[in-house]
């Protein structure tokens, strides 16, 4: 996978979100898109479900596989979960930029050293910042009062500082972390809905081609596409909104 999402082929930008109950589901939804898309997301619900084999029998089949699990531990438990990653050959994996500084250094040394040592190619290390279905009223809840724009961007600074390769944060904090960070430093979006998607329960949304135009690399979408009557057929309508950015 690309260091920079700039001059890549639309296709290559787009990551569909594996947000399903089953492992069928999830293996059919794979055998429909890989052709289309080359990444496949895999969050909590689906490694409980079905664990480490399916990211083998995903990258496997050709495919990528962007592991977000959002590690968020005392930094010993992170960089053993890091290690353990990279030994899975994703392309790409999360911890929560919230666990600080040096949680966020022993992930990205253990996975440099796993890829010195194997002789693989490392995953790239991102940062969760806030969660897409959070808004004020929720950083309220648990004690901060940053509004949700200004708590991503200290927490994206702080994760370039940490050495990560990016974040994930919502589209509509894109253009303010593209300007406030280095060059080359990755965005990847969740929150993306083409104009005629229900929200569910996302808060913090914008378009395709309102994220790639704010800066964003990547873009994640998830129900969308997974939990469309045809599933090729939208993802081929969501390329094209983001071809026509």
């Amino acid at each position: 996978m690309s260091s920079s999402g700039k001059d890549m082929p639309t296709k290559d930008k787009l990551i569909v979100a594996l947000d399903v109950s089953t492992l069928a589901e999830a293996r059919r939804l794979v055998a429909d898109l890989r052709h289309v898309v080359h990444t496949f997301k895999i969050g909590s619900q689906l490694f409980t479900i079905a664990g480490p084999e399916l990211i083998k029998e995903i990258i496997g089949s050709g495919a990528q596989v962007f592991l977000d699990l959002k590690f968020h531990d005392i930094p010993h438990q992170v960089a053993g979960a890091a290690r353990a990653v990279a030994q899975l050959s994703v392309s790409m994996f999360t911890v929560h930029a919230g666990g600080g500084a040096e949680m966020m250094q022993r992930a990205v040394e253990a996975v440099v050293e796993v890829a010195e040592t194997e002789r693989i190619t490392r995953p790239l290390v991102l940062g969760v910042t806030v969660l897409t279905s959070v808004d004020s009223e929720t950083l309220g809840q648990v004690g901060i009062a940053s509004s949700p724009a200004e708590s991503v961007l200290r927490l994206a600074k702080l994760a370039q500082d940490s050495g990560l390769d990016g974040v994930v944060a919502s589209p509509r904090e894109a253009r303010s972390i593209r300007k406030s960070t280095k060059p080359g430093f990755l965005i990847v979006t969740p929150g993306i809905r083409p104009a005629h998607a229900n929200l569910n329960d996302q808060k913090r949304v914008s378009t395709p081609a309102e994220a790639l135009s704010a800066g964003a690399d990547y873009l994640v979408v998830g129900r969308p596409i997974t939990g469309a009557v045809n599933p090729l057929e939208a993802a081929q309508m969501l390329l094209t909104e983001m071809e026509n950015e």
